[in-house]
C-alpha cells in the first residue's frame, strides 16, 4: 500500500515536471538563462538588445516545438556555460551544489560536538576552605581550641 502511495506521489510530482520539458514557456526558460551582456542579470530581468534577441530566438524555439533541455543546449553551445544561471549539476561544476551543503552539514556538526562538549563539561564544586583567620593564615590548632571553648561557653 505504501508502494503504491509513493509511486502515485511520485508520477503526480514529474508530470508537470516533463510537460515542462516538453512546452516550455518564455518566462522558465528566461529564468534559467543569464543575460550575455548584463552583469548578474537573467534574461528576465535584462531588457538589453541582446536580451531582447535571445528572448526572441527562445520564443521561436518554443513555437517550434523544442525541449526545454534542447533549447538550454542550443544557448549553451552560442554561448558558453556563462549563459547558465545555475551551473551544471554534473562533472566538476557539482561541487558548486555540494560543497555549501558539505559546508553546512560540517559547521552543524561541529557545533553540536561543542554544544555537546560544553554541556558536559563540569563545574568544580566549590572549595570550601579550612579553618582560616581574617588575614588569611589559617589557625594554630591550640588557638583554634580556645576559641571553640570560649565559643561554646557563650552557647551554653
Amino acid at each position: 500500500m505504501k508502494a503504491l502511495l509513493v509511486a502515485a506521489v511520485a508520477l503526480v510530482l514529474a508530470v508537470p515536471a516533463l510537460a515542462s520539458e516538453r512546452h516550455p514557456t518564455l518566462t522558465e526558460l528566461e529564468d534559467q538563462l543569464m543575460c550575455p551582456v548584463c552583469a548578474g542579470e537573467t534574461l528576465a530581468q535584462s531588457d538589453s538588445l541582446p536580451a531582447q534577441r535571445i528572448k526572441e530566438h527562445l520564443q521561436q524555439r518554443i513555437r517550434q516545438g523544442w525541449t526545454s533541455s534542447r533549447i538550454i543546449d542550443e544557448e549553451v553551445d552560442i554561448w558558453g556555460t556563462r549563459i547558465l544561471a545555475a551551473p551544471p549539476r554534473h562533472g566538476f561544476d557539482l561541487l558548486a551544489w555540494v560543497l555549501p551543503l558539505v559546508g553546512i552539514l560540517g559547521a552543524t556538526a561541529v557545533m553540536g560536538v561543542l554544544a555537546w562538549r560544553w554541556s558536559r563539561r563540569r563545574e568544580e564544586p566549590e572549595r570550601i576552605p579550612g579553618p582560616w583567620s581574617l588575614n588569611g593564615r589559617p589557625l594554630d590548632p591550640e588557638v583554634e581550641r580556645r576559641l571553640d571553648e570560649e565559643l561554646a561557653r557563650f552557647d551554653g
